[in-house]
C-alpha cells in the first residue's frame, strides 16, 4: 500500500471517475470493469501509465508507484484465476467482514471451520512435540 495520502480535493477528483467504486484518504477500490478493461489493454501492449490516463486518472495524484504496484498486481491475479480473479469479493469498501452481516447458519459454518483448523493445529503441534521428546532422547 502506498504511504501517500489523498488530500480532500484529491479525494473528491477521484470519486469523480467512473472507474471508482471508493476513495479514502489511504486508498482506492477501483471497479471490476476497470480492472476487466486494465488487463485487455494491457494485453494488446499498452503501458499501465497510459491505460490509467486513457481512464481519466491523474498519475501525479495517484503515484506511478501504485499504477505499477497495481498492475503486477492484477496481471498477477488475472494470470492466475483469470477474469474471476480481477473481481473485488470484499462486501462493501473494506475488506473486513462483520459476523453482524452473517446469518446464523453462516455464523455456525464458520464456527465449524475454525473449531476444525484448531484441532488441525494441536494435532500438528502435538506431532512436532513427540518428534522433539524423540530428538531429546536420542542426545
Amino acid at each position: 500500500m502506498s504511504t501517500k495520502l489523498f488530500t480532500k480535493e484529491e479525494m473528491e477528483m477521484l470519486a469523480a471517475n467512473k472507474y471508482v467504486k471508493h476513495v479514502s484518504a489511504k486508498g482506492i477500490t477501483y471497479t471490476d470493469e476497470f480492472r476487466r478493461i486494465f488487463i485487455s489493454e494491457y494485453e494488446k501492449g499498452r503501458f499501465p501509465r497510459a491505460i490509467f490516463e486513457e481512464c481519466g486518472f491523474v498519475i501525479s495524484i495517484l503515484g506511478i508507484g501504485r499504477v505499477e504496484s497495481l498492475s503486477k498486481d492484477w496481471r498477477a491475479k488475472y494470470k492466475k484465476n483469470g477474469v474471476l480473479g480481477l473481481e473485488d469479493t470484499r462486501r462493501g469498501s473494506s475488506g473486513t467482514h462483520s459476523d453482524k452481516e452473517l446469518s446464523i447458519e453462516e455464523k455456525y459454518e464458520r464456527l465449524k471451520t475454525r473449531n476444525k483448523l484448531l484441532k488441525a493445529e494441536n494435532e500438528l503441534l502435538k506431532k512436532l512435540d513427540m518428534l522433539e521428546r524423540g530428538m531429546r532422547r536420542k542426545k
